[in-house]
């Protein structure tokens, strides 16, 4: 058994991708208790698609394409923000105008490409076994700086999430905080894009944080166990991708749902229960 498990990290770009399939899904263990919470599920699968015009930009000019993905990640955040809030829409409203402007400008910019490009379709489709150890770098540094942000500000987020209005006569900011609660997930979203890609990073930000709050009610303890999950799912599609021969980021995201109904099955409880605000802080 322990030969098994083993076997699989003898390899470096194995080591690699775990250490990366670590930093991700503590990530997105985090942003994904304010993201469900919130209900913000759209806004993850709307700046994950966004990101395909910053990767393609940066890509025809020869840039850093994770550089890129930040940057429109970063501007479509704020775009969602602005649109939402000078349009008087909903937040749904605004991200949808938002995300079909960046994902079309994405399109347009690599259909006007005559070949085929395996490293930028990594980004798509997400490609865990070809990280360098400067993706990791990278992913472990943004990392850092969202988590770094939530220590600090994890009140002023959390009531934000909760009630604005209430937060902004209490002297909060609240406007600003939203706009930090997108950004927050924007940077998220890269940091988990080159390995499960775009089109799979809303299922590792839902799923996990979904499954531990069917047991949980407490916010900080819903992120903390959403993480442990997503990891062990991380693993385990890993595990299933080596010794079965599929693609690593759907295998990770089906094995997410297998443990998402299993849960179902053997608990009463439905749907999502978080913390009451007064009970935020424990």
């Amino acid at each position: 058994m322990i030969d098994w498990l083993l076997e699989p990290y003898q390899y470096e770009f194995m080591r690699r991708a775990l250490l990366v399939l670590l930093v991700t899904s503590v990530v997105m263990g985090v942003v994904g208790g304010f993201v469900v919470h919130k209900g913000l599920a759209f806004s993850g699968d709307a700046l994950a698609h966004a990101t395909l015009a910053g990767v393609a930009v940066a890509f025809v000019a020869g840039a850093s394409v994770g550089l890129g993905a930040l940057v429109a990640a970063v501007l479509t955040a704020l775009g969602i923000g602005w649109t939402r809030d000078r349009a008087r829409v909903s937040a749904d409203t605004a991200i949808g105008i938002v995300f079909v402007a960046m994902f079309s400008l994405g399109i347009v910019i690599l259909s006007r490409r005559t070949s085929y490009t395996p490293d930028l379709m990594s980004f798509v489709f997400g490609n865990i076994l070809g990280v360098s150890g400067a993706d990791v770098a990278g992913s472990a540094a943004l990392a850092v700086v969202v988590l770094l942000f939530v220590g600090a500000f994890y009140r002023e987020l959390l009531l934000v999430a909760y009630d604005p209005a209430t937060a902004a006569t209490t002297g909060v900011p609240a406007k600003l905080f939203q706009y930090a609660t997108l950004l927050m997930v924007a940077v998220a979203v890269v940091v988990a894009l080159k390995a499960i890609g775009i089109v799979l990073i809303n299922a590792m930000l839902l799923i996990p944080v979904s499954t531990a709050a069917l047991f949980l009610r407490r916010l900080p303890s819903i992120m903390a166990v959403g993480a442990l999950i997503a990891f062990a799912c991380a693993a385990a599609g890993l595990h299933l991708s080596y010794y079965a021969g599929v693609a690593t980021s759907p295998a990770i995201v089906l094995v997410a749902c297998a443990v998402l109904l299993a849960v179902l099955g053997v608990t009463s409880r439905r749907g999502v229960r978080l913390p009451a605000p007064a009970k935020a802080g424990a």
